[in-house]
């Protein structure tokens, strides 16, 4: 993140829309045509005004998005009425859903979002924001936790039951006020749960014409191959950035020989290569906690040596005349051209100067200099909270 309701079942084109693409999942059509026939969540954002985002898309699996999407990953804070991300910046309901709409309009066209943020207000808000505008946009949520459905309590860690998720989703269309989910994603892979029967649910849904494609989040390399080869996944969202690289090792090369889609989730490194965290930072614990309190590699001991790759991003971005936030994604979208970063923001001012990200270009020697400082930075500190890391690059059990 950049630190820096009612479902619509009841309208006739929805319903139409439901029905064609039940009637195709059922004659076996692959779900990326069924995205091409059944609505324009794939396609370049049509009669919007001054479209400065054409020649600037890109694949993402079966999509073509904008180069930059918007993370929407909020909660409620400790005051009636506030809003705030992981990262102790707030706003309020109206105005979140202000910078939701004014994303669309300026060219967002991928708006990520989850169950689990909230839960449940990120998906209302998106919801709300989205109306008049869903079919403009590709629009991801994820599922994967153990949260009540109706009083949003967090029962335990995560459930993907079959009978689970298609419970979760019929939520989800309810909250987020639409008939589809374009990319429904795994939030994280569920130790106890085959990933052969949580595609199962999913292609069932497919079927439903409730869920056009599906992704996974944080998985381990053999669940991605295994849940590829039972139904085509259109992306993989993980953790991604200058500050950690991990991906590069496995999981992006698998991407690109399965033709896999790969979204950011945390591009800017939770505020750090904007600029606006020092050596000597520390970070809120109440009444609202600032989610970089529990992370080692923002622990006092740990920034001063990490800051050095913040020099190198101010170095490159002055170079580049661009903003240290505008630098640090552009330098992900030279990584891959089916990379797509989504930060989150509180502030409409700065989700616009991210977008300016896909404007940068760099030349072959450029971007070899680069990847060569950003190298020579080492990270002190892990990138989670151990109880958080535990939940990455899990390999799901194998089917009995």
């Amino acid at each position: 993140m950049s630190k820096q309701d009612t479902r619509t079942s009841h309208d006739p084109q929805g319903l139409q829309r439901r029905q064609l693409l039940a009637t195709a999942a059922s004659l076996g059509l692959a779900p990326w045509l069924l995205s091409a026939c059944a609505s324009q969540a794939a396609a370049p954002v049509a009669g919007a005004p001054r479209d400065r985002t054409a020649g600037q898309r890109r694949k993402l699996g079966p999509f073509e998005v904008y180069p930059v999407g918007l993370g929407c990953q909020w909660h409620p804070g400790s005051v009636p009425g506030a809003v705030l991300d992981a990262y102790h910046s707030g706003f309020d309901r109206p105005a979140a859903v202000a910078l939701i709409r004014r994303a669309v309009e300026r060219g967002v066209t991928l708006i990520d979002t989850a169950e689990a943020y909230g839960p449940f207000l990120s998906e209302e808000i998106v919801g709300e924001a989205l109306q008049g505008l869903r079919d403009k946009v590709v629009l991801e949520t994820k599922f994967g936790f153990d949260i009540d459905l109706k009083t949003g309590k967090r029962l335990g860690v995560q459930n993907s039951r079959p009978e689970h998720i298609k419970q979760v989703v019929e939520a989800q269309l309810r909250r987020l006020r639409t008939d589809r989910i374009d990319v429904l994603i795994q939030h994280r892979v569920d130790p106890q749960v085959p990933i052969e029967e949580v595609v199962g649910a999913v292609k069932d849904l497919v079927a439903e014409g409730k869920v056009l494609h599906y992704g996974l989040s944080e998985p381990g390399v053999q669940t991605i191959r295994r849940a590829h080869a039972e139904l085509p996944l259109a992306v993989i969202q993980n953790e991604y950035s200058m500050l950690w690289r991990g991906p590069e090792a496995q999981v992006l090369p698998v991407c690109e020989e399965l033709g896999i889609g790969f979204v950011c989730w945390s591009p800017l490194g939770m505020g750090f290569l904007t600029g606006s965290v020092q050596a000597d930072s520390r970070f809120e614990t109440s009444p609202d906690m600032d989610f970089r309190a529990m992370v080692p590699r923002f622990a006092p001991e740990a920034l001063p040596a990490n800051m050095a790759l913040v020099k190198v991003v101010k170095h490159w971005a002055e170079r580049k005349s661009a903003t240290p936030a505008q630098l640090a994604l552009a330098w992900l979208l030279a990584q891959k051209p089916w990379i797509v970063p989504i930060p989150g923001t509180t502030k409409i001012a700065h989700m616009e100067e991210n977008l300016g990200a896909a404007a940068i270009r760099f030349t072959p020697e450029e971007l070899r200099q680069l990847n060569t400082d950003v190298v020579a930075v080492t990270i002190q500190g892990a990138r989670l909270p151990p109880a958080v890391m535990v939940l990455s690059g899990v390999e799901a059990p194998l089917k009995r």
